[in-house]
């Protein structure tokens, strides 16, 4: 398990290293007040501390999929950890760490904010249109899939309707009430069940000496799918997800000091990266090769892989833990989706938020679609969710990098991931047969390069545009009185 072992290492010094140098290249200012305190409401502007912040963030980004994800994308083989490494440093950390200091340079805004300061008024309705749907569906699929990891804890023994009507109450119950009434007392302690999981399992793959495959670049998929672009799509969270870009700015409104970024935003994707690393290593080797992992997958989903390898990792006891670790992961989630979405909602209509009622009367039609949605075919849901999610993943690097540009930063850092990411997104719905336009793969790399030259063409020719101008890339907070 030498690959596994390196990897995991290559996460760990990419947070000391690379994750420094985003840093440096953004310049976090420790001397500038943040908006838990220039926008305090006692809602969802409120200081929390940097250990709080760091668990509330990674369980808000790791639902379901750093380990979903990752088990279908152990059938590609050991490629799938050069993409979670290499993805996770370069790319998705970058991102969670960029969404999440721009927010805190601009009053905690939401990414469909960000996005029409960034690239233009057009591009908030764009992104609003797509950040609600991602949070919709990703609020629907973790419903789904925690009710289907406890039906199977509990044996069927309790109705699946019953499941998925307790996980929408506490969800309600998330969205609207204050941040640090819920989410900032439980999560801690739903953090503390989730390290014990994935370490667990770690342990229990490296102490057993799983026979995890070596390093090679050969596709290993059993029904010979391409690598590219599917893999990205397949692997979101755990490497580079959209999602993350509507869960930072939660966030960045109770962020005490933007000297915690690198831990709370940088450091937190690397820990799903490693999540994400465990669950792939123990797919790829505890069920005799990549056909019975696909056998599994077929029978019983990626919830039954979960059960499988927790009780062979930890046993009974262990193992039921396990299981708990990762129903914590979505649940933590998908309340916080919905609590995005309906801030993103209030943004936009400049509702205020202080009143219980008008949190509810955005919450409540929020819930319906979900419910409604609950009745699609998971797979379909997951398919639609992964491609939003790479779409909202490009748009957020290309905020993240318009802002370095025109600040005259290394903007490479962002402008580089969200170039190969928007080619891979051109390609992968020109060659999708059910949800795209079913073209030759051959052709749609041709296609998905033409329109990403004109990305990125809009893209420099915009940013020229505003440097030099008064354009301002972030709020002003000097006549705030810091409190520490």
């Amino acid at each position: 398990m030498i690959t596994f072992i390196i990897c995991i290492a290559l996460l760990i010094l990419g947070y000391f290293t690379y994750g420094k140098f985003v840093e440096k290249v953004f310049g976090s200012n420790p001397s500038r007040p943040t908006p838990a305190y220039v926008n305090s409401d006692g809602v969802d502007y409120v200081p929390m501390t940097t250990p709080k912040n760091s668990l509330i963030q990674l369980l808000n980004i790791a639902g379901t999929g750093p380990v979903f994800g990752p088990i279908a994308g152990a059938l590609y083989g050991p490629v799938a950890f050069v993409w979670i490494v290499v993805g996770c440093i370069f790319a998705g950390a970058v991102h969670d760490y960029l969404t999440g200091m721009i927010s805190i340079r601009n009053k905690g805004a939401h990414l469909p904010e960000l996005a029409s300061k960034f690239l233009g008024n057009f591009m908030k309705h764009v992104v609003n249109v797509f950040a609600l749907l991602l949070l919709i569906l990703v609020g629907t699929v973790f419903v789904t899939s925690p009710a289907m990891l406890i039906s199977n804890l509990l044996n069927g023994q309790v109705a699946l309707g019953i499941i998925v009507a307790v996980i929408f109450i506490y969800y309600i119950l998330a969205t609207l009430l204050p941040v640090d009434k819920i989410i900032g007392r439980l999560y801690p302690w739903f953090g503390a069940v989730l390290v014990i999981s994935a370490v667990g399992i770690g342990i229990g793959l490296i102490v057993t000496g799983s026979p995890i495959p070596e390093l090679t670049f050969e596709n290993m998929h059993p029904g010979s799918l391409p690598i590219f672009p599917l893999i990205f799509f397949t692997i979101t969270c755990g490497a580079l997800s959209g999602f993350h870009a509507t869960q930072t700015p939660i966030i960045s409104r109770t962020t005490q000091n933007e000297k915690q970024g690198r831990k709370i935003f940088y450091g937190m994707m690397i820990a799903e990266g490693i999540i994400a690393m465990i669950w792939a290593a123990a797919s790829m080797s505890l069920f005799g090769g990549y056909g019975g992992l696909q056998e599994l997958l077929a029978a019983g989903g990626p919830a039954a892989v979960v059960s499988q390898v927790s009780l062979l990792m930890m046993g009974t006891i262990g193992g039921t833990l396990a299981v708990i670790g990762v129903i914590v992961l979505p649940i933590t989630s998908g309340d916080t989706a919905f609590r995005a979405a309906r801030m993103i909602i209030a943004d936009y209509f400049k509702f205020a938020q202080v009143k219980f009622l008008s949190r509810l009367w955005i919450a409540i039609p929020l819930f319906v679609i979900s419910f409604l949605l609950t009745r699609i075919d998971f797979n379909i849901l997951w398919r639609y969710f992964s491609w939003a999610n790479g779409v909202t993943a490009v748009i957020a690097l290309w905020v993240g990098a318009m802002y370095l540009f025109i600040a005259k930063k290394n903007h490479w850092i962002a402008t580089v991931p969200a170039t190969f990411m928007t080619s891979m997104c051109f390609v992968y719905i020109l060659y999708e047969p059910t949800m795209g336009f079913g073209i030759p793969l051959t052709a749609s790399y041709v296609g998905g390069a033409v329109l990403t030259a004109a990305i990125v063409a809009a893209f420099f020719i915009g940013g020229f545009k505003q440097r030099g101008t008064s354009f301002l890339l972030e709020e002003d907070v000097s006549g705030f009185q810091h409190v520490k």
